[in-house]
């Protein structure tokens, strides 16, 4: 399930479940949304993330470089290590500031639903 919502300032997008091949349909359309908001900082909520494999990347990948161009910044949040090493293979760390001081709410489960609220 991909989750959008904005403030005055930010766009965030609450990922929970598997961020891979099979969830690709859903992603030129999030892209669209959250580029479509124009706002300067994206934060990338991925506490409740199962799985994500180079295509979960790519998307990651693909908002931080719409957030770039349009001057902004990408945050993610917590990234588990599993996540953040298919980036690093990917190369790219760089695209990202981590917010390694966020804490995710433990009583949240990880689940796998699959839909988009926006």
């Amino acid at each position: 399930m991909i989750e959008i919502s904005a403030s005055a300032t930010t766009a965030t997008v609450a990922i929970a479940g598997d961020l891979d091949l099979a969830e690709r349909a859903q992603f030129p359309e999030v892209t669209a949304r959250v580029s479509g908001l124009r706002r300067q900082l994206l934060v990338i909520d991925m506490c409740r993330v199962t799985f994500m494999d180079s295509t979960g990347a790519a998307f990651l990948m693909a908002l931080a470089d719409a957030s770039a161009k349009r001057g902004g910044a990408t945050v993610l949040r917590g990234i588990h290590d599993r996540e953040r090493f298919v980036l690093e293979i990917c190369g790219a760390l760089d695209m990202f500031r981590m917010d390694d001081e966020h804490l995710c709410d433990s009583a949240a489960p990880r689940g796998s639903s699959r839909h988009i609220d926006a």
